[in-house]
């Protein structure tokens, strides 16, 4: 029978249950309110009382109401047809449910247990199996979903039976397992899993290596991020953060991406809704909803769900990496994860940290950061999850707790800059703060450096230089005064601009500019390179402001222009009469 108690305290969604049985903590419980039973998890166990965080609102909830446990944690349901699904942060199918609102207690399927699946086996009878292998797989979209060995089985089992290749629903048995003991198992497409406890269903997870495009010159070149990669965006309200996440999830060459919004404003939301379904997929031609899968937990919706969506987000993005797929996975922003986090430590009382966040905040972060990467599956295959998050930090502060403890662990970091912002210059990434670690690994410089070029990684070095350098110049150039510094100074900082307008600046609504291939960018960034270490004659600084406007000039009409086409080639044309004019080395 399951344990069951009842509510002796209330404090907004916080409630403390007086159980009559045992409890795990993270254990779903439903708190019975007239005709509706509200979804709860149990966050902490003292004795017989239990707090749990209601995912609901709790309007009309008073002590004595009763409580039933389930024994399952929070979990989701996985299987074929998800994809381009919208869920809120528990999995509730968005667009099943009735009603402009949100209906309190509402509860949907997370895809249809009716719908047949053309399944084609991929093992057969006594195969040695294990956790996370590939027994059949269906067609999902354009994705090939495999049907795997469910992940909570240990050890190794056996293949006793698998059905004829066909048309199945979700919930039809496809195949019987047994292991050595003489138990036997009957598999679904569908399994359940625990949103908090990471999936461990592959051989090994090795360093990741290969860079991931995106289409942003500025992340793939100067700071790239690689397959199975962690990084950031923190930046004040209004630099672009999430436009530059849809710019990202729109053109980066993976094979699926998911979405979290989580506490998010939803008129943000309702743009993924509506773009997503009309725009191409610029590596397949089909719509970017058929690779999709958008978690939807909007600031209006219940505070404790926050926490329960980006879990739930990264136990689906797991599920998938395990079919080899290549994952994106964005987060929207994980500061309303984090002060959903502080809301119920605060209301628990428990010992506030920096700013009465919780004093695990790093280690709750790093836990959560660590689940993306690469892995190597049991039959040799790899699949990948790469997480990036955007943190809101309170007035543009880069030192607050959540920001220092993302820093702490994601691989990269894309500060964005209020100043770049207002002056237009997007991606409003700061240059000069930004940094990708992955620059570092031995693996990474490797691979640059056969299939980039060689001294790849001097190169880019060299340009963060004249960047850095450019800034110096323009400081002592606005202290000073144009005519108090040497030309040198004024050569050294339109070499900047020209790095910045040229190269890192990108129009997101230039067909052709939103997104650049990485072949594209390699040649630009040896034209731009090969001008940053050229000599040109100046006699004074007017002459250099002029000369470096025109060079900006044309190769934006470049950036803006089809990769080798006529018009390319005539401004490529333009630009090399323009450097020997002044071109001295």
């Amino acid at each position: 029978m399951p344990t069951q108690g009842q509510v002796i305290g209330i404090v907004s969604n916080l409630i403390t249950i007086e159980v009559t049985g045992p409890v795990s903590q993270n254990e779903i419980c439903y708190i019975s309110l007239d005709d509706v039973k509200l979804k709860a998890e149990v966050i902490k166990i003292n004795g017989k009382n239990v707090f749990a965080q209601v995912f609901e609102s709790t309007r009309g909830l008073k002590v004595g109401c009763l409580v039933e446990f389930t024994d399952h944690l929070l979990e989701v349901e996985l299987g074929p047809g998800m994809l381009s699904r919208n869920y809120d942060g528990l999995q509730n199918d968005l667009d099943a449910m009735t009603g402009v609102f949100l209906k309190r207690g509402e509860m949907t399927n997370p895809f249809s247990y009716e719908k047949k699946w053309d399944f084609s086996a991929l093992a057969k009878k006594a195969d040695k199996v294990q956790a996370g292998d590939w027994l059949g797989e269906v067609p999902e979209n354009f994705i090939k979903h495999k049907i795997m060995v469910p992940f909570k089985l240990e050890g190794i089992w056996q293949v006793d039976s698998i059905v004829a290749n066909g048309s199945y629903a979700v919930k039809e048995p496809v195949a019987v397992l047994k292991n050595a003991n003489g138990q036997s198992i009957k598999v679904t497409m569908t399994q359940h899993w625990p949103v908090k406890v990471p999936m461990r269903g592959y051989a090994n997870k090795p360093i990741a290596y290969k860079p991931l495009q995106t289409g942003v010159r500025l992340i793939d070149t100067i700071n790239p991020i690689v397959e199975g990669g962690t990084g950031f965006i923190p930046g004040p309200f209004g630099c672009g953060k999430t436009v530059l996440q849809h710019i990202i999830a729109a053109n980066a060459q993976v094979d699926m991406v998911i979405i979290c919004a989580c506490g998010e404003r939803a008129n943000e939301v309702v743009e993924i809704f509506k773009e997503f379904p009309e725009l191409d997929d610029p590596n397949t031609g089909r719509k970017l909803i058929e690779r999709t899968i958008i978690i939807c937990n909007t600031s209006n919706m219940p505070v404790a769900a926050r926490e329960a969506s980006v879990y739930t987000a990264m136990t689906i993005a797991e599920y998938y990496r395990q079919m080899g797929v290549k994952i994106l996975l964005l987060a929207d922003s994980t500061s309303r994860w984090a002060q959903a986090l502080r809301e119920m430590s605060n209301r628990m009382e428990e010992l506030p940290g920096p700013d009465a966040f919780p004093m695990d905040l790093p280690a709750i972060v790093a836990n959560f950061y660590a689940r993306a990467g690469l892995v190597e599956l049991n039959n040799g295959q790899t699949g990948s999850v790469t997480f990036l998050g955007t943190v809101s930090p309170a007035g543009g502060n880069m030192k607050e707790p959540v920001t220092e403890s993302t820093k702490k662990v994601a691989r990269c970091f894309y500060a964005l800059s209020q100043q770049r912002a207002d002056s237009k210059r997007y991606p409003s990434i700061d240059t000069i703060e930004s940094y990708s670690k992955y620059l570092e690994y031995k693996e990474v410089q490797e691979y640059l450096e056969e299939n980039f070029e060689p001294h790849w990684i001097e190169k880019i070095a060299y340009i963060k230089d004249v960047l850095l350098r450019g800034k110096e110049a323009y400081d002592q150039i606005n202290i000073l005064g144009d005519d108090s510094v040497p030309v040198e100074y004024h050569e050294r900082y339109w070499k900047s601009e020209l790095v910045d307008f040229g190269f890192l600046q990108q129009d997101a609504f230039d067909p052709v500019d939103k997104a650049t291939p990485l072949e594209r960018q390699r040649y630009m960034m040896d034209i731009i390179y090969n001008i940053c270490k050229a000599d040109f004659k100046f006699d004074i600084f007017t002459e250099v402001t002029a000369y470096f406007k025109k060079v900006i000039n044309i190769i934006r009409q470049l950036n803006f222009s089809e990769f080798q086409n006529e018009a390319f080639k005539k401004f490529e044309d333009e630009l090399q009469s323009v450097l020997m004019e002044r071109k001295i080395s």
